[in-house]
């Protein structure tokens, strides 16, 4: 299911990384498995020295991410719109969060903070923001790297989707690269410092924001 098969090198010396924004599910899912990836993710970019950026909230894979950040030392930063702040954020919040005006302003905040991407299993709102995020990088608007973190091939129908998609014609094989997938959060990073885009952007005079 992976579109590259050779051995990620291991992470000797400091990260490309200095922030990494992660989109992921504000429920925890029924299979343990999802949370512990989250947990462990966390651990990862505290062990890299990478700090979070990421929705905001402080239930489900969210605050389970943010947690483990946090709890080791590096800095958190939660972008949320004010009419989500009571259903997503429940009792203490870490690290600092940002209130924004709506949806739109949360993500453009959020990938303009990043470094790099990833997406934790989650649902609607979790897909919305990763395939944007991946159109970004088609049209050239940036070249940081999207990594899928497929947990227990949770995401392997949607790499079938885009592989079909890449059969038909509707997504050319250099896009298809953009997106990197692994099973665990060591690997997937591994795999982040490794991209090297190779897809021709078609619109790079666009912004983050879609000002003038």
């Amino acid at each position: 299911m992976e579109a590259h098969h050779q051995k990620p090198r291991q992470l000797t010396g400091k990260s490309r990384f200095q922030r990494i924004c992660v989109f992921c599910g504000s429920s925890p899912g029924k299979n343990p498995s999802y949370q512990l990836a989250a947990i462990q993710l966390g651990q990862q970019l505290v062990e890299r020295s990478i700090d979070l950026v990421y929705g905001g909230g402080s239930i489900g894979l969210m605050g389970l991410v943010s947690q483990a950040v946090y709890d080791g030392g590096r800095h958190v930063l939660g972008v949320i719109p004010k009419t989500l702040m009571p259903r997503e954020i429940t009792g203490v919040t870490v690290g600092e969060v940002r209130a924004v005006s709506g949806m739109h302003q949360r993500k453009a905040e959020m990938a303009r903070q990043a470094d790099a991407f990833i997406a934790l299993p989650g649902g609607y709102g979790t897909l919305e923001e990763l395939l944007e995020v991946i159109t970004w990088a088609q049209l050239g608007i940036h070249k940081k790297p999207v990594g899928l973190l497929n947990v227990d091939g949770y995401y392997n129908s949607l790499l079938s989707f885009i592989d079909k998609a890449v059969d038909e014609g509707f997504i050319t094989p250099a896009s298809r690269h953009i997106i990197v997938s692994a099973p665990t959060a060591h690997e997937l990073i591994c795999k982040l410092e490794d991209y090297d885009p190779n897809h021709p952007g078609v619109a790079s005079s666009l912004s983050w924001g879609g000002e003038d």
